[in-house]
């Protein structure tokens, strides 16, 4: 068996795309795509990752946390938890109103992928 070496954020998403789920017979990616905020605790590291797998899991530029995790528990509830998207940000006081959104995804039952990096994730 050959050594494979990746950065913990290329292993992350390796690991997201393998992960898959039955719609309507269909076998389809749990995770349909990113929405980001990318800033000095995640573009070096998760933006990096993400950038050669476009295809596979589509990233999208957010404008605001909060709005980029709502979107994300509303594709959630529209897909009835069967395929849901992935909201990241850089460590500040924006990616704090993520937690809204985690509030309303749990109180609606939805699943959600919420991250928030720091800069020590890059060291690894």
């Amino acid at each position: 068996m050959e050594t494979v070496r990746l950065t913990t954020a290329q292993a992350i998403v390796k690991w997201l795309l393998a992960q898959r789920t039955a719609v309507e017979g269909e076998e389809l990616p749990i995770f349909a795509g990113v929405f980001g905020i990318f800033g000095h605790g995640n573009v070096t590291c998760l933006a990096e990752a993400l950038q050669p797998v476009q295809e596979e899991l589509p990233t999208w530029r957010g404008h605001n946390e909060q709005s980029m995790a709502l979107a994300a528990v509303a594709y959630g509830k529209a897909m009835r938890g069967r395929r849901i998207m992935i909201a990241t940000s850089s460590i500040g006081p924006g990616s704090t109103n993520m937690v809204t959104a985690a509030a309303v995804a749990h109180a609606n039952r939805v699943p959600l992928r919420s991250e928030e990096h720091t800069s020590e994730l890059q060291s690894h």
